[in-house]
């Protein structure tokens, strides 16, 4: 699919707003995950996290798009799955998202117009409202996708995550440059 292509159904507005976004911030669970919690009698197990959403991050931040992550949950896999895709940025542990937004904000002299959320259920709300790009997977609550500017068709740890980094990258002129080392 020509980058013409994909663009040509996609909301105008989502892309305008997806044009400007030098950050792109990601929940983990339902949105990086299929938001499953595995238990084990240590707490958590693992989680599963998608190989394609991993190099639509990967790609994105090569055009100059970095990647954070703000989750209310702690994990080691978390920070394990940010260093293996070079995600600099990472909050986790975090009820107050707003919050960690704002030190996400000063930590990269980046305002809120240049960022954009890919979110799922209302905790995701306080930093969603304020980023210039909002998005939503297919699975989120209706709260979430009712205030967003573009729902994902691919649900949350099935491929959301690449279609909001294929979004960015297309809305930025990117698309067929990341793709081209591909097709050479």
């Amino acid at each position: 699919m020509t980058a013409s292509a994909f663009t040509s159904s996609l909301p105008p507005d989502a892309l305008a707003k997806a044009a400007g976004v030098r950050l792109m911030i990601f929940d983990v669970d339902g949105v990086l995950t299929d938001g499953g919690l595995f238990y084990g009698e240590e707490g958590e197990a693992f989680k599963r996290f998608n190989a394609l959403d991993g190099h639509g991050i990967k790609m994105m931040q090569q055009f100059g798009t970095a990647a954070a992550i703000i989750t209310a949950r702690q994990s080691p896999y978390v920070l394990r799955r940010a260093r293996d895709l070079g995600i600099a940025h990472v909050f986790q542990g975090v009820h107050d998202k707003r919050q960690a937004f704002e030190q996400l904000l000063q930590h990269t002299q980046l305002t809120a117009a240049a960022c954009g959320y890919l979110g799922d259920d209302i905790i995701d709300l306080p930093v969603l409202t304020r980023v210039a790009f909002k998005a939503c997977v297919a699975n989120g609550h209706r709260e979430v996708k009712a205030r967003c500017d573009y729902v994902t068709q691919a649900t949350g740890g099935n491929g959301a995550v690449r279609e909001i980094c294929d979004l960015v990258l297309a809305a930025q002129g990117n698309y067929e440059a990341a793709l081209a080392p591909y097709l050479a």
